[in-house]
């Protein structure tokens, strides 16, 4: 049976048991969404900008271990969606995204709404294509799904002329593919995996760090044990966080830049280090020369061999996929003759428990300012720990991930790696696609939320239940505290003197809109969103107090040890 390439397009997506495509139309896709009204087997998602698509099929994939899908025209449709590529790239979240481009014949031509694709998201995806011939289509579909989901994860981008979708052939779709150049490993090494159980067993102060690796994989069922039974501490990185319950007494909370003491100073003084499905990067570990002062065995554990020892010497790499390797390493710990010195383990679990003694997250409440770190915490306790959370990127993100105790993996959506402000709106719509009878809470910024809030025209036409939490303090918060402590309180342009009312501009999209002034207004407002409003997107515009920052605080430059406290200041 003959196809076009516009029908190949969809059937491939048909075949792949794709639910939603997230996409805008254009001229050079217009045939594919032709073919895409005629059909029933999945659904499209019309989002009121190309960056918002990607964002909600990146979050839609984060929130249910599926491939996220989107459709862009060419030119401005898939510039506009270059900044979703590379923010699912940064994070290895796997996405397809099929791009329209001019008619064969007219690329390099300076055409219409011409760009060149294939050469601007280069550096930002795992893979890309440009489509010569229809023949090569649904094989070069089935290479896209392959290589989005396998070994480390990523966007693959799909470029497909508009002549191509009209041309036709003979519609075959591979049940497998292999590819010569791309063999991912998955089994570690037995023997690398021996040496790491030995140094384990033989650790007098170790420590268990892990990022979106854990997630990614699955593996938080294999991590829960490992700590169980050897009795570690362990930590998670900002993408780690539901990795390992952090209601759990071995969870030292999160690391890095806004780290809790006790993971930061756990993380310097260790004496053997298992990371697991992270990378070392500047946020976590700050200054490497200052996290190399201390000796300590590093083991490493990543399914992306690029990223072992690329900022840290590591003693003991690991390649592999962690769900597979945690496996193997507990069924060696499991027979090995040597375990963890119960004396030593104990003494360090007294010295931790002294870094935590600090308290290092508590804040002082206001009686008529509202702290944004309690609305984060209530939001915790109204919804029962139990809500998919989304947030935006600044301070607010930082309150969402010290202040909600994260139990579940893929619980926890944000934009880590590029640190993309607007992420968070679209990606909450991705996260309900994905879980339609879930709680879903985004944590923003007015700031942040400007940046995409179109998509609340999306919300409506789909009738997403969003909650949105926005913290506003009238400033790019992240912004307004690097300036005060770094830069002598000079706040250029970091004061925003010219917001919209929310609460209207929530009810003119068809919402319902909340303004919170006062801490006794708090508690009230979330448990009236949560239940009175249970099937209405609610916007909690939440006035809170301008002066607070994050903290603790590792400065830019400055090692894990170094940190700021609220005290300090």
């Amino acid at each position: 049976m003959l196809l076009t390439g516009a029908e190949i397009v969809i059937r491939c997506l048909q075949e792949e048991k794709v639910e939603f495509v997230f996409g805008y139309p254009g001229g050079s896709v217009l045939f594919i969404y032709d073919e895409l009204f005629k059909q029933d087997k999945f659904k499209h998602v019309l989002v009121r900008h190309e960056q918002a698509a990607v964002h909600a099929a990146d979050a839609y994939s984060r929130s249910s271990h599926k491939i996220g899908v989107c459709l862009v025209t060419s030119g401005p449709g898939v510039t506009n969606a270059v900044t979703g590529i590379a923010t699912a790239y940064m994070d290895s979240s796997p996405l397809v995204v099929i791009s329209g481009q001019v008619p064969t014949a007219y690329i390099g031509q300076d055409a219409f709404q011409e760009c060149d694709t294939v050469g601007i998201t280069r550096p930002c995806v795992k893979h890309n294509f440009l489509v010569k011939d229809v023949k090569d289509l649904a094989l070069t579909l089935k290479k896209a799904f392959y290589l989005a989901k396998t070994g480390r994860p990523g966007p693959v981008l799909v470029d497909i002329p508009k002549d191509i979708t009209t041309h036709k052939c003979e519609f075959h779709y591979p049940k497998t593919i292999s590819m010569r150049s791309y063999n991912p490993v998955v089994k570690g090494h037995a023997g690398q995996i021996k040496k790491a159980v030995q140094l384990l067993a033989g650790a007098k102060r170790p420590m268990v760090y892990t990022g979106g690796g854990v997630i990614l994989s699955d593996a938080a069922p294999q991590l829960s044990k490992l700590i169980k039974s050897l009795g570690y501490p362990v930590t998670n990185t900002l993408m780690g966080l539901g990795g390992f319950p952090a209601t759990d007494k071995h969870f030292v909370g999160m690391l890095g830049m806004h780290g809790t003491v006790e993971a930061n100073m756990a993380m310097q003084h260790c004496d053997v280090l298992l990371a697991i499905g992270a990378r070392f990067d500047d946020r976590v570990i700050g200054n490497p020369e200052h996290f190399n002062e201390v000796a300590r065995k590093i083991i490493h554990v990543d399914i992306d061999p690029s990223s072992i020892s690329k900022r840290v010497r590591v003693d003991v790499p690991i390649v592999g996929d962690v769900a597979d390797v945690l496996d193997d390493l507990l069924t060696q710990f499991a027979a090995a003759e040597a375990k963890p010195d119960a004396k030593a383990l104990a003494a360090w679990w007294q010295q931790i428990e002294e870094w935590r003694g600090k308290n290092c997250l508590n804040y002082k409440m206001k009686e008529k300012l509202i702290m944004p770190q309690y609305v984060v915490e209530k939001l915790y306790e109204v919804t029962g720990g139990d809500a998919y959370v989304v947030s935006d990127v600044g301070q607010h993100q930082m309150w969402a991930a010290q202040y909600y105790k994260f139990a579940k993996p893929r619980r926890w959506i944000n934009s880590g790696g590029l640190g993309t402000m607007g992420f968070g709106l679209p990606a909450a719509m991705g996260v309900r696609f994905a879980n339609p009878n879930a709680t879903v809470a985004l944590v923003t910024g007015e700031a942040s939320i400007q940046m995409c809030i179109q998509e609340l025209s999306t919300c409506k036409q789909y009738r997403l239940p969003i909650k949105i939490v926005n913290l506003n303090n009238r400033y790019l918060g992240m912004v307004r505290q690097w300036q005060e402590m770094f830069h002598g309180n000079r706040y250029a342009e970091s004061y925003i003197d010219a917001l919209p009312d929310f609460v209207k501009l929530a009810e003119s999209y068809g919402h319902v809109g909340m303004q919170i002034t006062k801490p006794t207004e708090v508690e009230p407002a979330l448990k009236k969103a949560f239940t009175e409003h249970k099937n209405d997107l609610v916007f909690m515009d939440f006035i809170t107090d301008q002066t607070a920052n994050v903290f603790p605080m590792v400065a830019a430059g400055k090692g894990l040890s170094q940190m700021i406290l609220a005290e300090d200041l």
